[in-house]
């Protein structure tokens, strides 16, 4: 197709890599860029939208999917690992290593350079002026905390950056310096390695695993499996009190403890009391099974059942569209419908039949791993309010017939091994039903917490450093020295419409007013994340069109690239009960009810545990 012909309908800056694609790219990019120009995507039927989400998924996944390191690793035979390993070899057949702990970030567009740039604008500059929480702003009914908790939850599972041992000091220029709580502080760069391949040449290791395999539950390795593991029935350590047990230093006894706060900690001892009840079933089918495959077996059911509640239940509720329903749930049951899948299994291809299932797993060529813009477009600390309203789960309920109020607790105090203290004594109910009481922040400019803007960071085993620092100045920093493009040219390397003028970003005049005595009128200098928060959002959605973009190409991979949720999702895998078990979940609700039966009946009125729970949809 002569590039030529259709040169008056592609946006200037989109043209050089629309000349470079093949015939039938060229026709997806022509379709998806047709709404794209008009803002009509997700205005459309049903349907029409389905076929945008699968063109525009299709073309990034072609574009947008870089190898960072070698293509290449150790080939072994999968039936030889039925299960899913301590720090997540053996998955990929092709490549024991991929998605392992301590490989490469892979990349979805080419790097930015920015070291000469790390520090302009100033981050404290960026933060105190256009991020730092001035007036809460919140989600209304469509998002709780329960919500904010579950995607640093899954943050733990997926992403975390190896340290220099360099240490790096930065310092409040005097324009801000006295409405930023830490003038200066320290903190320790990126290691950066070299790559050793052809294509990028240097990046950074993720020290989780990259596969969805619970390892915020189960850890990334042997030693840190071992520390949570009864030994006995397969099972995982759990209090009397159903919160996870500690070391003598305080430190939870859970796979992945590093910068928690109690949302986190819930979750984690609410799915390893999963994994034990797992256990329990799967050994009344198999009495005779030993701790070690009864421990295996529940990992992988459980690790399955947080990536369909993350997949059909939290996504749906994060972008509140009757189209994006329709998308997340086709990527697990197919177009076809659960009905149909739980009845006939996997019928036809990944339209029909879904992601999940699949005869073979599917890693576009690339080995999978999660990428460094996947890291940055989950920056939603924002999610997070200043205070808590503990509520009482045994009380009678209020005039709203609400769980009566007790009072309210500075969410600072629910952060690191001080939360851990709190959280004894608030105990699981009482957090868990507060936290689903209550709306998160909204991803906006100003509502960044201020509790985050002098913390006391973690080292890798949960223990406390000396040195605070100011988590959303550090955020900014860390996507530049990544060399993550910033907010504009994000845009065009997802084939978005990018900004010419701030009035393109928002229609809000205080946040153009203010973006511009940062960045003056240079658009292409703006961070990603100021660009995410300012952006204009599509009704329903609560984050950004942009972030979602990488949301479509890599929740789709997560399932897709793993045996585990393709050619070895099935009953010799997974035993019959464990299947059963997986099929018969359908949100985090039926995981609560499972074993806080009490708290779903009495006040979890909301279809999905991830909405307010008064809410009556």
């Amino acid at each position: 197709m002569g590039s030529g012909l259709f040169k008056p309908c592609v946006h200037p800056d989109l043209r050089d890599v629309f000349s470079k694609m093949s015939f039938g790219d060229k026709i997806g990019f022509l379709f998806i860029h047709a709404f794209d120009k008009r803002n009509l995507w997700h205005k459309m039927p049903v349907p029409i939208g389905l076929l945008y989400l699968n063109t525009r998924r299709t073309l990034l996944e072609k574009y947008n999917l870089l190898p960072v390191g070698s293509s290449h690793g150790a080939l072994f035979d999968p039936k030889e690992f039925l299960y899913r390993t301590g720090d997540g070899k053996y998955n990929d057949p092709h490549n024991a290593e991929a998605g392992s702990q301590n490989t490469f970030f892979g990349r979805n567009m080419k790097p930015v350079d920015q070291k000469d740039e790390l520090m302009s604008p100033d981050p404290f500059v960026v933060v105190t002026k256009l991020l730092s929480r001035r007036e809460y702003k919140d989600t209304g009914k469509q998002f709780n905390i329960l919500a904010a908790a579950w995607i640093q939850f899954m943050v733990h599972d997926w992403i975390d950056h190896m340290e220099d041992t360099k240490q790096i000091e930065i310092t409040a220029p005097k324009e801000v310096a006295n409405e930023c709580p830490l003038k200066s502080f320290k903190f320790y760069a990126t290691k950066e390695l070299p790559t050793n391949s052809d294509g990028i040449k240097t990046g950074y290791y993720n020290v989780r695993t990259a596969w969805w395999d619970g390892s915020a539950v189960y850890g990334d390795n042997e030693k840190k499996a071992k520390k949570i593991r009864t030994y006995v029935d397969g099972k995982l350590v759990i209090g009397d009190d159903g919160l996870l047990l500690h070391d003598e230093n305080g430190v939870p006894l859970s796979g992945d403890v590093r910068n928690n706060w109690v949302g986190v900690s819930i979750l984690q001892a609410l799915f390893v009391k999963e994994h034990n009840a797992v256990c329990d079933a799967i050994k009344e089918e198999h009495p005779n099974l030993s701790d070690e495959e009864l421990y295996r077996y529940a990992r992988l059911v459980t690790s399955a059942v947080i990536a369909k509640v993350h997949t059909i239940d939290w996504t749906v509720e994060l972008l509140k569209t009757k189209t994006m329903r329709a998308a997340m749930r086709a990527n697990w049951y197919g177009l076809l419908g659960k009905k149909i899948k739980d009845t006939f299994g996997h019928i036809g291809g990944p339209a029909l039949g879904g992601l999940v299932g699949l005869k073979k797993p599917n890693n576009h060529g690339v080995p999978y791993s999660l990428t460094e813009e996947f890291t940055s477009v989950y920056r939603m600390h924002s999610l997070l309010p200043s205070t808590l309203k503990l509520r009482d789960p045994n009380g009678q309920p209020d005039a709203n017939n609400s769980p009566p109020y007790l009072e309210d607790i500075d969410i600072g105090e629910l952060v690191g091994l001080k939360g851990e203290e709190q959280l004894s004594k608030i105990g699981f109910e009482k957090q868990t039903l507060s936290m689903g009481y209550q709306a998160c922040g909204a991803l906006e400019l100003w509502n960044y917490p201020s509790f985050f803007r002098d913390l006391i960071p973690q080292n890798l085993d949960g223990t406390s450093r000396s040195d605070r620092i100011d988590l959303a100045a550090l955020e900014v920093y860390r996507d530049r020295e990544r060399s993550v493009p910033r907010y504009n040219e994000f845009r065009r390397r997802l084939f978005l419409i990018p900004i010419k003028s701030w009035e393109d970003l928002t229609s809000d005049k205080d946040a153009i007013e203010a973006i511009r005595a940062i960045y003056g009128d240079d658009v292409e200098k703006l961070d990603l994340l100021v660009g995410l928060m300012a952006e204009k959002k599509i009704k329903g959605f609560a984050i950004s069109e942009t972030a979602f973009n990488i949301f479509i190409i890599m929740a789709s991979r997560r399932l897709e690239s793993d045996r585990f949720f393709t050619s070895d999702f099935n009953e010799k895998t997974y035993t019959r009960k464990g299947m059963q078990w997986v099929k018969t979940t359908e949100g985090l609700r039926d995981v609560i009810n499972r074993h806080y039966p009490e708290i779903t009946a009495k006040w979890m009125k909301s279809s999905s545990a991830f909405s307010v729970w008064d809410a009556d949809y």
